[in-house]
């Protein structure tokens, strides 16, 4: 998408502002449909550094996640990516990885976007 769908980053900013994390939506980006709950950045980035600690291969990249340098300003601007866990790529009825996954992505790649979960299949 050239120019960000002003809708969404409102709602992506809202969820910055506020700190929730239950927030229902599914996103299309270039090559996927991609569903799963969004966070405020600040959220996503401790619960990918807990993911990556508990990795012994990973772990040493869990301060890029947590460095106060690194982390978000506060909420004064608009938000440009969507930070989602929970979530799944949808392939067909399937959503994969099966246990969901953190992304980030840019809001400028969404083409379109529902608040909500759509349905799939785990099995």
């Amino acid at each position: 998408m050239s120019k960000p769908d002003q809708l969404l980053t409102d709602v992506a900013t809202m969820v910055e502002s506020t700190g929730s994390n239950q927030m229902p939506i599914t996103v299309v980006v270039p090559g996927a449909v991609i569903t799963g709950r969004l966070a405020a950045e600040a959220v996503w980035r401790e619960r990918v550094a807990e993911v990556l600690e508990a990795s012994e291969h990973l772990k040493p990249f869990a301060p890029l996640f947590t460095d106060p340098a690194r982390s978000p300003a506060p909420a004064t601007g608009s938000a440009t990516h969507l930070h989602l866990h929970v979530a799944k790529i949808l392939q067909g009825s399937f959503g994969l990885p099966h246990t969901g996954g953190m992304y980030r992505i840019a809001i400028e790649d969404v083409s379109s976007w529902t608040l909500g979960d759509l349905s799939y299949s785990d099995q």
